[in-house]
């Protein structure tokens, strides 16, 4: 196989833009060769493990379009056809690849500290043959548009990796589950029933504890956050949570042993707050620097369970947040896991640009999680990679740095291995 750095514009950290020097390719070529080895023992025919091969290295490639057609053409695949029968015909187990991924990130960027976080995307799409495909509301688009929907669940810890570990296809009921024809034509199995998100998300929750992955906490928006089946799973197996909920929230405040206790909206105890109620912290680093608010926090009868308002500095806005806490962690932590909510955004946008996630172009149930999880690897290889060029610390630099010196060898750029 071609060496894939030669081919390959690798992303890079902020703090190690610049010169790609010789030693940077040979770790990047290294721990494909790594991935590849690793993975590709799923196929059992050589035909496909190529095409595994094939696809990742697509996948990873500077193409402007990541689908089966332009995929073929950048590795050199003769047989155009060949790349949508692995995706569409092929044998193979994607769960179990799943499965794999997840364990390969654990393995690099595992953090008692983490943060599991919970967010929808959407992929946008036309006719109605995809499947999952129907009007519906994306957040991702912005509006209500012909689309599939993916639920995900990411994981950050507090290095400031995140990587995406698990996935579910969101099957309306109506139009999807309750229809037999629309199933057999997308290759639907009979087992797949109806799931609300909050429903996948919590077996997706289950199947990371169950893998013995270690977080936290978890972290979702207001779907989630108001969804009472997900809060009490999460509560009942004492999974600390920080979740966004509505203004109109009922809560309780007061001693409810002593019948004293009252509910109230918490968008009206949130207009009771005092001056000095409010402090003033960053929750992370975006893209314009330190994401900043004031911050204020609500007490409630139930042992536990808090809620934190979050107060926009230049217009006010506020925003409410349901914290089950348990193990009665400080102020700042809760600040924290918070702004854990970003990193899952932050992990489509990279998933999307450099891993293709949105551009596949195939119609069968199973082809999507086969693309999407293929896409997953390909994003969880770029973290390990990021992780790796911030530490400086595998092998191949310390040898390769130590020859350029030696040699005078200068450093090459970035653009210098351009397709």
């Amino acid at each position: 196989m071609a060496g894939v750095c030669d081919r390959i514009v690798m992303p890079q950290p902020q703090e190690y833009a610049g010169a790609v020097t010789a030693a940077d390719l040979d770790v990047w070529q290294s721990e494909f060769e790594q991935v590849c080895a690793r993975f590709e023992g799923r196929w059992f025919r050589t035909e496909s493990r190529e095409h595994f091969q094939q696809y990742l290295r697509g996948l990873l490639a500077p193409l402007a379009r990541k689908n089966s057609w332009t995929i073929s053409e950048f590795t050199g695949e003769r047989r155009i056809t060949a790349i949508q029968r692995f995706i569409n015909l092929t044998p193979w187990d994607a769960d179990g690849l799943r499965d794999e991924v997840r364990d390969y990130a654990m393995e690099h960027i595992a953090d008692e500290r983490a943060v599991l976080i919970a967010d929808p995307t959407g992929f946008a799409k036309k006719g109605r043959k995809s499947a999952g495909v129907q009007r519906q509301y994306s957040g991702t688009l912005g509006r209500i548009d012909n689309c599939q929907i993916g639920t995900f669940l990411a994981y950050a810890n507090t290095c400031g990796d995140r990587v995406l570990i698990d996935r579910e296809l969101y099957m309306p009921e109506d139009s999807w589950c309750a229809d037999p024809t629309r199933r057999a034509e997308a290759h639907v199995p009979e087992e797949v029933t109806f799931a609300t998100r909050p429903q996948q998300v919590q077996a997706m929750i289950a199947r990371a504890v169950g893998a013995r992955v270690p977080f936290a906490w978890f972290a979702a928006d207001e779907e989630f956050g108001q969804n009472p089946g997900l809060r009490a799973y999460l509560e009942r197996e004492q999974i600390s949570y920080c979740m966004a909920v509505p203004q109109t929230t009922d809560i309780t405040t007061g001693n409810v042993s002593t019948a004293k206790g009252n509910t109230m909206r918490v968008a009206h105890l949130a207009a009771r707050l005092k001056p000095h109620d409010w402090q003033r912290r960053a929750c992370g680093i975006g893209a314009k620097g330190f994401r900043v608010y004031d911050w204020a926090v609500i007490e409630t009868a139930l042992p536990g369970h808090r809620y934190v308002v979050r107060r926009n500095i230049a217009d006010g806005e506020l925003a409410y947040f349901h914290c089950f806490d348990p193990r009665g962690e400080g102020f700042s932590e809760l600040v924290r896991v918070i702004g854990s909510r970003w990193p899952i955004e932050e992990c489509f946008e990279a998933a999307k640009q450099e891993a293709g996630l949105d551009q596949y172009q195939f119609r069968l149930y199973h082809a999507w999680y086969r693309h999407i999880t293929l896409a997953m690897l390909a994003l969880a290889f770029l973290a390990v990679l990021r992780r790796t060029a911030k530490r400086g610390t595998h092998p191949l630099w310390t040898t390769r740095a130590a020859r350029e010196r030696n040699t005078g060898e200068p450093p090459q750029t970035v653009s210098d291995f351009d397709p």
